[in-house]
């Protein structure tokens, strides 16, 4: 899989429903990765894209500067990439180890907060909205999302640590075709969603590790000065 058209990969992997445990087997394997450009190419008038994207198959690789903001913000898509089980990591640099040993100096209460249970709402939203042209299936893969998002958040809000392979994927099947059949039944499940996230003490600290985030980069930076 050598889709990347400039930079090196760092740290790439298996992401999404396959990560999860929720793939059919119609689903989608999607890929998330994060690469370095050179230093130099980043100093000039032009610079190079920070996200290459390609679909079929579906490949998504952010710059480690563009990936380390996302995760500060607390973005759960990307910070995805620094908490997969083993088995699903394809690429894994020196570089690229150091971010995952780092993960959790990306970490804050407040945006792991916003960030997952705020995409959760999203979702719901969405859900209730009745788009018509939304079929069943993708309604049921919405609902999963939602709910996949809330546990997740949880865990990580109140743990530090963050599950990807879900333990119990039929529960989330389960809850999927329940919401396919009549959208309102995602209502009470959010609204024990925001009374766990508002009664919940957090472990996570007020504010990330920036400083410890920016070493790191500043150690790709040097390690990519020409190449």
């Amino acid at each position: 899989m050598e889709l990347l058209t400039d930079g090196t990969v760092l740290l790439s992997g298996v992401v999404g429903s396959t990560a999860y445990g929720l793939a059919g087997p119609d689903s989608d394997v999607d890929r998330l990765g994060m690469f370095a450009l050179p230093t130099l190419s980043l100093l000039g008038l032009h610079t190079p894209r920070e996200s290459q994207v390609t679909t079929h198959p579906d490949v998504t690789f952010h710059e480690a500067a563009k990936l380390a903001r996302l995760a500060l913000g607390g973005n759960p898509t990307a910070s995805e990439l620094l908490w997969l089980p083993d088995d699903l990591y394809e690429v894994r640099s020196p570089l690229g180890d150091e971010a995952v040993a780092l993960r959790t100096s990306f970490l804050s209460a407040g945006r792991v907060h916003d960030a997952y249970l705020g995409y959760a709402t999203q979702q719901f939203r969405k859900l209730l909205s009745r788009d018509p042209t939304w079929t069943a299936p993708k309604i049921a893969k919405h609902a999963r999302h939602l709910m996949r998002l809330v546990e997740q958040g949880y865990e990580l809000y109140t743990t530090g640590h963050v599950t990807i392979r879900l333990t119990d994927p039929e529960r989330f099947r389960a809850f999927g075709e329940r919401v396919a059949a009549d959208p309102e039944a995602a209502r009470p499940f959010m609204a024990e969603a925001e009374e766990r996230f508002a009664t919940a003490r957090s472990v996570l600290p007020d504010e990330p590790d920036a400083k410890a985030v920016e070493d790191w980069l500043l150690r790709v930076r040097r390690a990519f000065w020409e190449r």
